[in-house]
């Protein structure tokens, strides 16, 4: 039986990074009950969720590990409180050419190779780390972005491999651990 499941490719900060950040999503769930953030561990995301036969997940593993372990290892710096709109607060990402170069090159890879859908956000990449977005109540909304901008969280990032996520009752998991380079 084909059974399609959800995935996702994303840059997830470990250690202390990663802990100051989920510190930031579960204050600001306990103070303004916006919790959906905390539904993915904090990532900043290389390819839009898609959807895949779960019995061909073996395949997909393999042939995103060899396209990812022709890259180098990258390094980017998280800081300053941005948004889209009224609806998403996130920490800016200040990434080099060779993440949008990668992101550019693995959107081209994931259509051709994998057949999957060239999503707007694949097109449009804008790397950053969402903090509070989907149920921010309109009311609380300065106060989060006010809340979040105070706490000062940033760090400088070393990436060394890429996670598939794969979500899992309603919840997005860190799958796979994909290298780059040939570490």
């Amino acid at each position: 039986m084909k059974v399609m499941q959800k995935y996702f490719l994303a840059i997830v900060p470990e250690g202390d990074f990663q802990e100051r950040v989920t510190g930031l999503k579960l204050e600001i769930r306990d103070r303004y009950q916006a919790k959906y953030a905390l539904k993915s561990p904090a990532h900043i995301t290389v390819k839009m969720p898609f959807i895949y036969n779960e019995a061909k997940e073996d395949k997909l593993i393999e042939k995103l590990s060899k396209f990812i372990g022709g890259y180098e290892p990258m390094a980017m710096t998280v800081a300053g409180v941005k948004t889209f709109g009224d609806r998403v607060i996130y920490l800016g990402v200040d990434a080099g050419q060779d993440l949008y170069d990668f992101q550019k090159d693995l959107k081209t890879f994931c259509k051709r190779e994998l057949n999957l859908v060239d999503e707007l956000s694949d097109r449009n990449y804008h790397p950053h780390m969402t903090i509070a977005f989907k149920d921010i109540k309109k009311s609380h909304f300065q106060d989060i972005l006010k809340f979040s901008s105070d706490s000062k969280v940033c760090g400088k990032i070393e990436i060394s491999k890429i996670l598939l996520l794969k979500k899992i009752n309603g919840c997005w998991l860190l799958h796979k651990e994909l290298k780059i380079g040939l570490q």
